[in-house]
């Protein structure tokens, strides 16, 4: 039975067509997976495939103190960011805990979009107007949500299928930068050079009503086959991207979640001071990720994590048997309490069983573009 509660993309009635598994995400019906996971994934890492990725939040700031707002509300510095360019960041609270991770992109002097995660659209504007009004800024928030579309390939080949859709030359759009070109016969599309697997690929924003259209025009290319939300996130994992919800949350700081790289403390944020005293203790509890040694087990949101003698060290956000490697991967976070050394044994349990893991660098896998 359909739960009316739940929101459905543009593409709703052309995901069903295509016999994808649909199923709750982010408060919407979203495709599981169309053929199998595997093949979808394998897809993306070899020739391209192509998400329906609209659940995602486009909120869309506008004003002359934008910029002022941004650097206050998120860690990382987005003074350093030019029209045409976008940025990976975080908003977070008094406290310094994830309220969600976004990509900015700037779009004009006084212009700003913002990607967010579909769960946090309401909570994002309400911390942002709030802070908006608090503080008298010149800035006004409008949602953009359910009027744009949001597709992303992604694969090796993703921009050499798409070159001739596009007189924007693809391969020139450097890594996290966009234009704003003509695509598939439509006028004033943004195609960002982002992602969320770890191949190749672009990002488009489209207008609702364009959006069918740009779809199939993509799906003629026989090479880009459709994927859904179970290869996005194991080709995310291998990449050891944070999942909002699962591996960051705002229980969990930037710095906890070896987010470090995107905090700038040369500039003045929320929490500023508290994030700082919290490196410079280092009484956090720390993120890692890992290979499972024996190939028959595979790792689970949930999972303990234990040491030789039995005593819980940790906990797993988020593991799956990677298509790529052969073998389990997972992230999780070790309590602050437990010093870790390198040569110490490390193990999750899984009904009374004990299984061995190797904590990695990331990503997971390397070279695949």
């Amino acid at each position: 039975m359909e739960n009316n509660s739940l929101k459905k993309t543009i593409l709703y009635q052309n995901h069903i067509k295509l016999g994808a598994k649909m199923v709750p995400f982010s408060g919407f019906y979203m495709p599981l997976q169309y053929t199998s996971s595997l093949k979808e994934h394998m897809s993306v890492r070899e020739l391209a495939g192509i998400f329906d990725v609209s659940h995602m939040g486009k909120l869309i700031l506008k004003g002359k103190d934008s910029k002022k707002l941004i650097q206050y509300l998120t860690t990382n510095d987005f003074s350093k960011i030019k029209i045409g360019q976008a940025q990976y960041t975080c908003f977070i609270n008094e406290k310094g805990g994830i309220i969600d991770d976004l990509i900015i992109y700037k779009i004009l002097n006084e212009k700003l979009l913002l990607i967010v995660n579909a769960s946090n659209i309401e909570k994002n504007k309400i911390w942002i107007n709030n802070y908006i009004k608090k503080n008298t800024l010149n800035v006004k928030l409008f949602d953009l949500s359910q009027k744009y579309s949001l597709l992303s390939i992604q694969g090796p080949l993703s921009l050499f299928y798409l070159q001739k859709l596009t007189n924007i030359t693809l391969d020139k759009i450097p890594f996290y930068h966009f234009k704003i070109g003509e695509l598939s016969g439509i006028k004033k599309i943004l195609i960002s050079s982002t992602g969320y697997t770890g191949s190749k690929g672009i990002e488009i924003y489209i207008p609702n009503k364009y959006t069918e259209k740009i779809w199939n025009d993509i799906l003629k290319i026989k090479k880009i086959i459709p994927c859904g939300i179970a290869s996005r996130n194991s080709l995310r994992l291998e990449m050891g991207y944070r999942l909002y919800g699962k591996d960051i949350s705002e229980e969990i700081t930037p710095i906890e979640a070896g987010l470090s790289w995107i905090i700038k403390f040369e500039k003045n944020f929320i929490a500023r001071n508290i994030l700082k005293e919290q490196k410079k203790t280092k009484k956090y509890k720390k993120f890692i990720s890992f290979i499972v040694k024996e190939r028959s087990n595979i790792p689970r949101e949930g999972y303990s994590l234990i040491d030789i003698n039995d005593n819980t060290i940790g906990y797993i956000t988020s593991g799956i048997f990677s298509p790529v490697l052969k073998k389990g991967i997972g992230l999780g976070y070790l309590y602050d309490k437990y010093m870790y050394k390198k040569k110490d044994p490390i193990f999750f349990s899984v009904k009374k069983k004990k299984v061995p893991i190797s904590i990695v660098k990331l990503p997971f896998i390397k070279n695949f573009n």
